[in-house]
Order: C-alpha cells, then structure tokens, then sequence
C-alpha cells in the first residue's frame, strides 16, 4: 500500500495548504468553524489531517466535481458545490454554490466566481481584501489543464478566463490546486491565450500515451483535450 505524505503549510495566518504533491486543499481556520475547500483524493484521508489541525467544525466548499477533489467528501457527509457538478458527486448532502455567494470565516471572506469551462460547475474564491484567488484547477502555470470529458467545455472556459482577467488587478496572487503555486495573476491571460490557440486550431495535437486525449501544448500552458473527429 502507498499512503500519501501531505505536507502542511500555514501560508498566510489561519489559513493552511494541505497538500500531498497530486492536487492541494485549502483550510481556513476561524472562531467558531473552519472552512475547508476542496477534500482531494480519498487515499488522502484529509478528515483525519484537518483534526491535527481544528476541532472546530468544518463547512465544506468545492470548486468542482472531479474525483480528484471530493473523494474526502464521505468523512464529512455534506458539501457546497455549484449544481452544474452535483451530477458527479454521490452520497452527500449538496447545498448549492452560485455567484456572488460569500463565505466569512475569521478575517477571511470568499466570494464565489462562476467560472464554468474545465467542468461546467467549476468556481473560484475570490478574497479581495487579501488579493488572493483560488480558481481550483481553471488557472494553472504550465499545466496540463484538463479539458477532456463530456463535463467540459474549452468555450465555456475561455469565457471564464476573460471574465477572470476582468478582475485580475484585483488580485496579487493566485493558489491553483495543481502545480506551482502561488503563482501570478498574468497567467490567467496566459491560459487564456493559449486556450484561443487551441480553439484556433493553431497548435499541434498529440495522442496521449494512456488517456482517453489529446495533449495540446502552447506558448505557456498545455491542455488534455478531447481528440478531434477525423475527416
């Protein structure tokens, strides 16, 4: 058996990254709850790390509905998440998540950003006072970005990343879910750019060696892709 190390980072004050090198988490700590965003793989086992961490109890928000994100959600029975997704999640109770939606816990206050496109429930957090967003998976360096699947959309994401850039001088920095982090609000153009060149049809497409895509690599960011209908 593999058991998965996650490494703990109190990044800014009562505010944690749990991360276990495949996909991060994100706990904020308050007073009287604690918000956790994402619950990751469930070889992950994130319920029993939060309890290192608070006793308190723990409001869970996702940015969306890949496995990769909610396989925790059983330890914890209820989640909030955009009902675009709520057809990919299963045995929890769902309370929705829509735009404009604020989360306050401590000194921190997320407001939800509809931001469908790499699934079509996809979300971000946005603190303002902070400058601080967390896109899930929708902005990434380098990537790749998933965008393979019958639950994705490359034209509902690049309405996203120019709806994202619309508030990108409102942000200073930005913790995706995979990959570098944090990284610069630059690259949500930077996907974005790239994105439009994949739609274009500008960028050579490679069978991936075992999943069901195609990579699609451009100037700053690659993208799984799902395989062009031949003829």
């Amino acid at each position: 058996m593999i058991i998965m190390q996650t490494k703990v980072t109190e990044f800014m004050d009562h505010f944690y990254i749990l991360d276990d090198g495949r996909v991060r988490q994100f706990l904020i700590v308050g007073d009287k709850e604690a918000l956790l965003i994402d619950t990751g793989f469930e070889d992950n086992h994130i319920a029993g790390m939060v309890k290192e961490i608070t006793d308190l109890p723990v409001k869970v928000l996702l940015t969306h509905g890949d496995m990769d994100h909610t396989g925790g959600l059983k330890d914890f029975g209820e989640c909030y998440l955009h009902e675009a997704d709520w057809h990919l999640v299963k045995d929890v109770q769902l309370h929705p998540l829509k735009e404009g939606d604020v989360f306050s816990c401590g000194e921190y206050r997320l407001e939800v950003i509809e931001i469908p496109g790499h699934t079509f429930g996809s979300v971000a957090f946005l603190e303002r006072e902070k400058r601080l967003l967390l896109p899930g998976d929708s902005v990434q360096k380098d990537g790749p970005i998933f965008m393979f699947g019958d639950h994705r959309s490359m034209d509902l994401y690049i309405r996203s990343q120019e709806k994202l850039c619309t508030l990108s001088d409102q942000v200073a920095q930005i913790i995706p879910c995979h990959h570098e982090y944090p990284i610069s609000p630059v690259y949500i153009e930077r996907n974005l750019q790239d994105a439009l060149a994949v739609q274009a049809g500008n960028l050579k497409r490679e069978k991936h060696p075992f999943l069901p895509c195609e990579a699609v690599k451009g100037r700053w960011t690659e993208f799984y892709c799902n395989a062009l209908a031949a003829g």
